[in-house]
């Protein structure tokens, strides 16, 4: 079956009015869609979706499926040799090599703890292999990646919930930002990071994420206003 942005699609289904295959920089195949020769064929249920030229289909899940590129945040569980083991959600977990640091040498180890949270990109995720991560960029540097301060508060969210927030059109973080000064780390696994002034600020900013779920965009806003009043007063 044929299927166009905006409709429910299932495993086998083609998705139609997609051109520009061979050039990477005008389509991007999101999670749930896979190419198979000049077609894409859909391998998850959900509804399709497209962001500027970002296909993707969108389902509610807890189970990540690591993508190449995609910025987590994981959990470091163990060391084995040169690798930490990280928990970021997957099937399995994923490594992270000591020089995956920035100024990172065989001398000037990162000092990383069984516990510590981190906030990594995907380096590379094959169904076949587990997946790797890097705390650099493409020149080498940190930027706001490594780490997390301990004090910040974790917690998880559905897939469907982390793709909502970062949409364009949803407003929530620009509105916090202008209501109260915070810290946040988004994870395409679903987990979020939040840091406030204070424990109560803190919980108000991760009540009003989670609310935001089943709240259509246009109501996104008036809900965080109600959240933060009755969390802050």
């Amino acid at each position: 079956m044929i299927v166009c942005v905006n409709d429910v699609v299932v495993p086998g289904d083609v998705v139609g009015g997609i051109t520009g295959l061979d050039d990477k920089s005008r389509v991007i195949l999101g999670p749930g869609l896979r190419r198979c020769a000049e077609q894409v064929i859909v391998c998850k249920s959900g509804l399709l979706k497209k962001i500027n030229q970002t296909f993707y289909v969108d389902s509610h899940q807890k189970r990540y499926i690591p993508v190449r590129g995609e910025a987590v945040v994981g959990i470091v569980s163990s060391k084995a040799g040169d690798f930490f083991k990280v928990d970021i959600g997957g099937s399995e977990q994923a490594s992270l090599h000591y020089l995956a640091f920035e100024g990172a040498t065989k001398k000037n180890r990162p000092n990383l703890n069984v516990g510590d949270t981190l906030y990594a990109t995907v380096l590379s995720a094959s169904k076949d292999m587990e997946p790797e991560l890097v705390c650099i960029d493409s020149t080498g540097k940190k930027g706001k990646m490594g780490v997390i301060d301990p004090d910040g508060f974790l917690f998880i969210c559905s897939l469907n919930l982390i793709r909502k927030i970062l949409n364009p059109k949803c407003l929530l973080l620009k509105y916090l930002g202008k209501e109260v000064a915070y810290e946040i780390a988004i994870g395409m696994n679903g987990k979020v990071w939040v840091k406030a002034k204070n424990v109560k600020t803190t919980i108000a900013i991760a009540s009003a994420v989670l609310a935001a779920e089943h709240a259509p965009y246009d109501e996104i806003v008036s809900n965080t206003n109600d959240i933060l009043n009755k969390l802050l007063l």
